[in-house]
């Protein structure tokens, strides 16, 4: 399906409410975080919902390790579906930035182009992903990570199939517990006290599979120590010879 036919992404009357999220976001334990409902047009999440490739398509990436097991597409927007570039693309443009920065009182906020770690996720029955703290450095751009933006599109998702998104704290562990259902939206801050996660097994029929998009935000360093890491300077002229 052509770009240009696809129907809008985003819910304005949900959006404009956006920025009074700040004060729960901030208060939100164990870290800071939003969970928004009713974002996006159903249209079109329905639409990228069931542009997901299969499991065996060869655009999947397997990650298969002691702490995951999941799917993910996440190399950039060459081989995602219309449906799900549109609604990345609009995520990571000027107008959700400013949005996303109202929330979580982060100005300069970056998207990340290349999806590093994001884009499309899948997790078939039985797969898991264990609580971690996020990556903090984007690989290729050096940018630090700020905050993460997940989107599911589980239509039907009664809540005995699991994959619940659990935020936890290092001392209490679990605190709280978010259902994967459709047109959920899950904002929060990446550091490493962020713990999080889907560690129990996906327990959904075998012709079922957790989706989700995922994108990341980035600002850049902290200058000096940018530039201490790095060794940055500026223009260097060779002193005279002679």
């Amino acid at each position: 399906m052509a770009m240009s036919l696809l129907p809008r992404v985003l819910i304005d009357s949900a959006l404009a409410r956006l920025p009074e999220l700040a004060t729960q976001f901030a208060a939100a334990d164990p870290f800071p975080h939003a969970v928004i409902d009713g974002l996006f047009e159903p249209e079109l999440l329905k639409l990228a919902a069931a542009q997901f490739p299969p499991p065996g398509d060869p655009r999947w990436h397997h990650y298969l390790t002691d702490h995951e097991d999941k799917l993910a597409i996440s190399n950039s927007e060459q081989n995602l579906p219309p449906a799900a570039v549109a609604i990345l693309r609009e995520l990571n443009a000027d107008r959700f930035l400013h949005h996303v920065a109202a929330i979580t009182k982060i100005q300069g906020l970056i998207p990340d182009p290349y999806l590093g770690g994001g884009g499309m996720h899948c997790v078939r029955r039985g797969g898991r992903l264990g609580i971690h703290a996020d990556f903090n450095f984007h690989p290729y751009m050096l940018l630090a990570r700020r905050a993460n933006l997940l989107v599911y599109l589980n239509e039907d998702w009664p809540d005995e199939y699991g994959g619940h998104l659990e935020l936890w704290d290092r001392r209490r562990g679990c605190v709280q517990r978010i259902a994967p259902l459709f047109n959920r939206t899950v904002l929060f801050l990446t550091d490493r006290q962020s713990l999080h996660g889907h560690p129990h097994p996906v327990t959904c029929p075998p012709e079922r599979v957790r989706k989700s998009l995922a994108l990341y935000y980035y600002t850049v360093p902290d200058v000096e120590a940018y530039r201490h890491a790095l060794h940055l300077h500026g223009t260097e002229f060779e002193k005279p010879r002679g």
